[in-house]
């Protein structure tokens, strides 16, 4: 790592150089990629092989710079099928050798291209082994991309304490409360697929809050005949109701779910009401928040397209996707009682661990209808090794309308 305190340049860098600057000090020189200019943000990498159009575009890495740890970063170019989202959500792309041009029959334009467009300032041609490595030891920290004009001040280049001094001045994620910043301001609805329905009505209807949801996430429950309702992170309980909903789903989404206390009682709402729900990767964090367990920050997360876990129910093991930087704070043994209010959520089980690091990966409430895994179900990008779960939603909430009906049922013949 080069680690000078000054730019060796007596003269403006030209127009293609680039550095990446980390809040210890750190200095990488690179070439500039995508938009020029400067961006601040928390620096994560990322282990997938593939994907990262799907990377790029999940709003979950809201005010994060990504580092690609697959060396060969653009080959397939960028096509308008593949996002998550209606936009590049990534504050800055760090990659090592850039694809010089795009190689698929589904390409529309190149990365290079998409990233300028889009306003998002990158960095190529640097070491990204040798930060991962940096990010691994110290675990992540703020970080900045300079290149073109932001790196000259009045004519002269601007040393690298300067630069560090920019960098140390960008919000901490930790305390970020960033739900509302990606969510949707109106709700829209997402309706079965063709010939998932027989009779004609949806199997279920789900209110889903988008915290920083990805588009594949409510394709999912539509392949299996359920309309959702996808509405904004700030929305109230009563909001909810509305639908009548059968279950209602909390997605993914960036920030500190510490700080997240209008989802955490949001939830509870939820969970007073006995309607069963399901949640993944920032869902998870505030159902477990919701419980009454702590959540923290990890070293450096888990981002990837390659994580193993396994499903305590049935002793799989699963190859998932990622993408989080909290975890809850729950018993790996056994039952616990959820803490919250002298327990009233009653009793809880942590249903998935991660096995890399023992974290945990999932919750399932024992008293309740509600479950949730801190990973990506909805594969996009990433394996299918988890979609069973959406499928064990759609059971929870048939399953809970029945007890319902025959509740109904016998007190209609006691009456």
């Amino acid at each position: 790592m080069n680690t000078a305190t000054t730019l060796t340049s007596a003269t403006a860098p030209p127009a293609d150089r680039a550095l990446i600057v980390l809040e210890d000090g750190t200095v990488q020189t690179g070439r500039a990629y995508g938009a020029r200019g400067t961006t601040v943000g928390e620096i994560v990498f990322n282990t997938g092989m593939t994907g990262y159009q799907e990377t790029l575009t999940d709003p979950s890495y809201h005010r994060q710079i990504v580092v690609m740890t697959a060396p060969h970063i653009g080959n397939t170019g960028v096509n308008d099928e593949d996002p998550e989202s209606g936009k590049i959500w990534v504050a800055g792309y760090v990659v090592r050798d850039a694809a010089r041009r795009a190689s698929s029959w589904r390409a529309q334009r190149t990365l290079d291209e998409e990233l300028a467009a889009q306003g998002v300032v990158g960095i190529s041609d640097v070491d990204t082994r040798a930060l991962t490595r940096h990010l691994r030891e110290l675990g992540v920290m703020r970080a900045g991309i300079f290149s073109g004009d932001a790196l000259v001040r009045d004519g002269y280049p601007r040393t690298v304490e300067d630069l560090v001094a920019e960098v140390q001045a960008a919000p901490a994620m930790a305390g970020a409360d960033l739900a509302r910043e990606v969510s949707t301001d109106e709700a829209y609805v997402v309706e079965p697929f063709e010939g998932t329905t027989p009779d004609g009505e949806p199997v279920a209807t789900v209110v889903a809050v988008d915290l920083g949801i990805k588009s594949m996430t409510p394709q999912r429950l539509a392949q299996r005949g359920v309309r959702v309702h996808v509405v904004p992170a700030a929305s109230t309980i009563a909001d909810i109701e509305a639908y009548a909903p059968d279950g209602v789903f909390f997605s993914n989404g960036p920030g500190d779910p510490g700080a997240a206390t209008h989802e955490v009682e949001l939830l509870r709402g939820v969970l007073d009401r006995g309607t069963p729900f399901f949640g993944i990767c920032f869902g998870n964090q505030i159902l477990g928040r919701a419980l009454g367990y702590g959540t923290y920050k990890l070293a450096y997360g888990h981002r990837g397209i390659n994580q193993p876990v396994m499903d305590r129910r049935t002793g799989k093991v699963e190859v998932t996707a990622h993408n989080h930087g909290f975890a809850v704070d729950a018993p790996l043994d056994g039952e616990s009682v959820a803490p919250h209010d002298g327990g009233r959520y009653g009793r809880v089980v942590v249903s998935h661990v991660g096995l890399n690091d023992q974290v945990v990966e999932g919750l399932e409430c024992l008293d309740l209808p509600a479950f949730s895994v801190q990973y990506h179900p909805e594969a996009a990008a990433g394996p299918h090794d988890a979609a069973y779960l959406f499928d064990r939603f759609v059971e929870l909430m048939a399953s809970r309308r029945a007890e319902r009906s025959a509740a109904a049922d016998q007190n209609t013949k006691e009456s």
